[in-house]
């Protein structure tokens, strides 16, 4: 089981066994990086370590990894960028990412459906609420993820 997201073609690809899943995704809109504060997406092998929201409704929204209660709409310009629908924790395994953890950075859905395809988070990996939905269903604890140019 892995996730391979290559930050050119902006798509992330989830293989196991016979299912090969492939989605659009967004990265930085800073580039990559791994300095605390830096909004960058961090390259290298990380691994799911949380699995976040798994009963949540589509389109709910995150506020330090807790379900606010809040729903809202896709590309609703009245509200600000949020972490929605479902979160995938990562925790970087290399001596150059092993602060990837404490910046917090997740696959999760994002109400900004339209940019996803193209450089636009702060450093997490953003994506449809659909896709990160069907995504969860099939990631385990441990999966590897490997972020790459």
């Amino acid at each position: 089981m892995k996730i391979d997201i290559s930050i050119e073609r902006q798509k992330l690809i989830f293989a196991h066994r016979n299912v090969k899943l492939t989605y659009p995704v967004s990265t930085s809109k800073y580039g990559e990086g791994y300095a605390e504060g830096s909004f960058k997406t961090p390259l290298g092998m990380h691994e799911v370590c949380q699995k976040i929201g798994a009963r949540a409704p589509f389109c709910a929204i995150f506020k330090d990894r807790k379900f606010t209660g809040k729903i809202v709409k896709i590309d609703d310009k009245d509200e600000k960028d949020a972490i929605t629908s479902r979160i995938l924790r990562l925790k970087g395994l290399q001596k150059k990412n092993s602060n990837t953890f404490e910046r917090y950075i997740y696959i999760h859905g994002t109400k900004n459906e339209s940019s996803v395809g193209e450089k636009g988070s702060i450093g997490c990996i953003r994506m449809k609420n659909q896709d990160i939905i069907d995504l969860f269903k099939h990631v385990k604890i441990g999966c590897k993820v490997y972020i790459h140019k």
